[in-house]
């Protein structure tokens, strides 16, 4: 299936090192990150899950469950967050999805329907499951990013459009390039100034278009 922004994601049951989940009740209505792996025992791969451990306590403040997939079982998700620690200096709590029939990696657009796991495998046969999908509330795709099997993710770019995010939903605003918490936000042209004024106050109208307000 496609997916696309604003989707809602689709339910599946799968096991995890935490043991069984129904995707949607995990959900449980909060923000949500999944980030997915071509394989387990991977030296990228190892320092991206090192990143998400140590962002524990942002993840929380931001009240946003993540969680990993990797088309690997149970028993070698368990060693490999053993070594993904060691790396890292800090705990991996967040469970992993264990693909291993690709299920989540069709179901979320990562492979094609016809993807198999050949015997003796490497990375390269899954190279595509390194995508990361953040999920609102509401269950709907909000944003997905895609990476190629030589280049590390910025997880504080996966933070910060987080923060964006959030900010937009709440407020009706959106966010200007490069963007950080607590800088001006842009009002969206579907709002009048009228309208702008009266629920934003003054702002910074630097084109008709384009005008600026803090929130």
């Amino acid at each position: 299936m496609s997916l696309r922004i604003n989707d809602t994601v689709p339910n599946f049951k799968a096991d995890t090192d935490h043991g069984s989940i129904d995707f949607h009740e995990w959900l449980d209505g909060k923000w949500a990150i999944m980030f997915s792996h071509p394989k387990d025992f991977t030296p990228v791969c190892t320092t991206e899950f090192g990143a998400v451990a140590q962002l524990a306590a942002e993840w929380e403040k931001r009240d946003t469950k993540v969680i990993g997939v990797s088309v690997d079982g149970v028993e070698e998700h368990k060693a490999w967050k053993q070594d993904i620690e060691t790396v890292c200096k800090a705990p991996a709590v967040f469970p992993i999805i264990a693909d291993e029939s690709l299920e989540v990696s069709k179901l979320f657009d990562m492979l094609p329907a016809e993807a198999y796991l050949p015997d003796g495998r490497t990375p390269a046969d899954s190279a595509t499951v390194r995508t990361v999908f953040i999920i609102g509330p509401d269950k709907q795709l909000k944003l997905s990013m895609t990476y190629p099997m030589s280049v590390g993710r910025n997880f504080a770019e996966v933070l910060r459009a987080l923060d964006a995010l959030q900010l937009t939903g709440a407020k009706g605003v959106a966010t200007p390039v490069n963007w950080q918490a607590g800088e001006d936000v842009i009002v969206p042209p579907t709002v009048s100034d009228e309208d702008a004024k009266a629920k934003f106050g003054e702002f910074d109208a630097v084109l008709p278009y384009l005008r600026k307000v803090k929130v």
